[in-house]
Parts: structure tokens; sequence; C-alpha cells
């Protein structure tokens, strides 16, 4: 069996050698010829995957290794006949975390506290709903929308998107989609950024073309927003340099990067493969996955806050934590590095950021020394998903 797969795709070598012969590939560059010969192909968000990329050739299985299938025309593989798998929720954990670190380091900058803040997550499925869990263990009030969820289950707590205006804080994340009664195309319109409060803080973590980029350049230009969070662009990986300067935190579309959740990608698959091909699964992520650079933190004797606490002193804390396993500054001021570069080498650098992104964890690998600290504190620890 012959497997194309996106270099990109941790142990891609390693898991799909189990099936065949692996030949590895920029995800921008795989091509009809490339894939002519193979049985599978395994990408990423970036290769487009349609008729002019199968047409002709004897690809029998298609997965991605994201939760995203905007880039996949899964009309064209249902005709075709050709098996398709994708990996939904495998790095939601990990969109949520990058929002709590965005978060706390919004709040510090602009000396506020996030507990008693409200925030309005828009789209609550494998990504929103651990946001919302994430930011209720941080004390804050959340509102839910997402349409499809409200007519499924008639649930009151799904508002309608007009009853999120007035939150302090609105993140996005929703699927991209351009048809029907939910198309999020462009849905941060210039029309609904005029709808926002002046000071209202914006983050956008699902799909750049969610957001009208023109209409955000003038929302950050007016003043209108408090902050903004961006971690997706349109036209990637050629981004619009005024959104990066506009932004108060801009990385390389990297949410969902965590090493957890991309391993958790190969294996969702890896194991469709196996299940399509009738093969039996021999690969094992869990003991691939190296140990954690932290394993083990004290808030109190490893962590020393550097500016005067807020009072309660419980978000400082927090922030130092989270930023000790995911430093989110680091990611915003890479990506700010792009702006010295001259235009023509701007896309491949932005590439090169996904490519070489060092080893992120999670949370849960890191069991937290709690003893000491008052209980309202060790909750919201352990509500972010730390072991204590």
């Amino acid at each position: 069996m012959k497997i194309i797969a996106d270099e990109n795709i941790p142990f891609a070598r390693e898991a799909f050698g189990c099936l065949g012969e692996v030949t590895l590939a920029k995800g921008r560059a795989i091509t009809h010829d490339m894939v002519r010969e193979a049985d599978a192909l395994f990408v990423r968000s970036v290769t487009k995957v349609n008729a002019a990329l199968l047409d002709g050739t004897s690809v029998k299985f298609v997965a991605t290794a994201t939760i995203g299938v905007d880039h996949i025309d899964l009309g064209y593989l249902s005709e075709r006949g050709i098996g398709f798998a994708a990996a939904p929720g495998s790095n939601a954990n990990s969109v949520a975390e990058y929002v709590v670190a965005a978060l706390l380091v919004l709040a510090h900058r602009g000396g506020f506290r996030l507990e008693g803040k409200t925030i309005g997550v828009v789209g609550v499925g494998n990504v929103g709903r651990r946001v919302v869990e994430k930011c209720r263990a941080l004390g804050m009030h959340v509102l839910q929308n997402d349409p499809p969820l409200q007519r499924q289950t008639g649930d009151p707590r799904f508002l309608p998107l007009s009853a999120l205006l007035e939150a302090d804080i609105l993140t996005f994340h929703v699927p991209l989609t351009k048809e029907g009664p939910d198309a999020t195309h462009h849905m941060i319109s210039a029309d609904l950024l005029s709808r926002f409060n002046v000071g209202t803080i914006l983050i956008n973590t699902s799909r750049g073309a969610v957001a009208d980029t023109a209409a955000l350049v003038e929302a950050a230009d007016s003043g209108r927003l408090g902050g903004l969070v961006l971690d997706v662009f349109e036209r990637e990986p050629n981004i619009p340099p005024a959104l990066v300067e506009k932004a108060d935190l801009a990385t390389p579309h990297i949410a969902g990067y965590s090493y957890d959740g991309k391993v958790a990608g190969t294996m969702m698959v890896y194991r469709a493969a196996c299940e399509f091909f009738g093969r039996p699964v021999q690969w094992d992520a869990a003991a691939a996955m190296p140990p954690p650079q932290h394993p083990r933190l004290n808030p109190l004797a490893d962590i020393h806050p550097s500016q005067p606490s807020l009072s309660p002193a419980d978000e400082d804390i927090l922030r130092q934590l989270v930023l000790t396993l995911y430093n989110i500054e680091a990611d915003d001021a890479q990506l700010r590095k792009m702006l010295d570069l001259p235009a023509e080498q701007r896309g491949a650098y932005f590439d090169s950021l996904r490519k070489t992104y060092p080893v992120r964890r999670e949370f849960h690998n890191t069991r937290v020394e709690t003893a000491g600290l008052p209980d309202s504190l060790r909750a919201k620890i352990a509500g972010l998903g730390f072991r204590v």
C-alpha cells in the first residue's frame, strides 16, 4: 500500500508505516502527480482535497488530522466512494487552553480581573464546550450561542448572537461554512462589529475567513475594540500585516498545536484507516509520547510573580502557572518578526513557524502542588485541567 502524508503530522511514518510505504511531503506541495498511485492520503488543513487533486488517482481513503474539514470536498469524496476520516475534538482542549492563556495575559496587561467578567462563546462544539468549562472555572459569567445546537436541543442556554453583544469578551469557535442558515463566512462583519460595546475584546481561533479582514482593521483603528486576539487569518499563509500590527496577540494558526492534540489527531485517523482497510491497530500513541517538561509545579516555590499581584492574587498565580506551560506571548513575538521581512518572504515564514512549532504539552500533564493555597484557587487550578 502506498501512502502520502503531510510531514507535519506527528509520528506519521511510525503510525501509517504499519499500513504500508509512507512518503512524507509538505502539505502545500502535495500534488496530483504525487498522489496518482497512492492508496491513502493523510493531510492537515493546508492541503485542498478535491477533484483537481484526486481525479484519475488510485486514492481510496483520505483523512485529515484536524478538526476542521473546510479544506475537503466531502461531496466529491462521497461521489467517488472514497473513504474519509477527520479528527474532531482532537485539539479542542489545546484551543481552550490557548484562550485561557490569552485571557490571563490581556487581563494582566489591562489591569482587570477575569472573575466576574462576561464572555460570550460563539459555537459550543468540541472546542467551545471546553472554553465554557474553563471560563467558568475562572469565575466568569458565560453566555453561549450555537444556533444548530439550539434547534436540535431547544436548550434555553443557547442564546441568539445579539444577546451576546453585551459581553465584555467574545470568542469564536465555529466551523467555516459559506451556505445555509448558519453560514459563518465573514460573520464577524462590519455590521456585527459596529454593534459591539466600546471596549469589547474579540478572540478568533476558528478560521480566518470567519472574520472580514477589512472590517477588523477598521474596528481596531476606530478604538472600538478593547482587545484583539487572532490565531487565524484570511489568505494564510499570506496574511495581512495590518492585522498582526493591530492585534494585541497574534499567532500563526497554532492554538490547536499542543503536542497532545496533534498526536491524538494522528491516532484518530490511523485507527480510522485501520478500520477502513481491515487492518489491526498496531501503533499506540501513548507509548510514543515524551515526558512533560513540567510534570510538577509548586506555585509558591516555583513561580515568582514579577509584578505586584491583584487582590486577591489568584489570577496572577494562575497566569504565571499557565505561562510556565504555554507562553503565548512568545508565539506572538515570533509572528511579529514577519513584519520585518520583505513581503515575498512572509508566507514562507508563517509556514515555517507552524512546521517548527515547539513541543507544547497540555495542562493535564502537570500536577500542581496546592498545599497552602486557598480552596478557591485550588478549584480554579483543577478547573483549568491541571492535576492537583
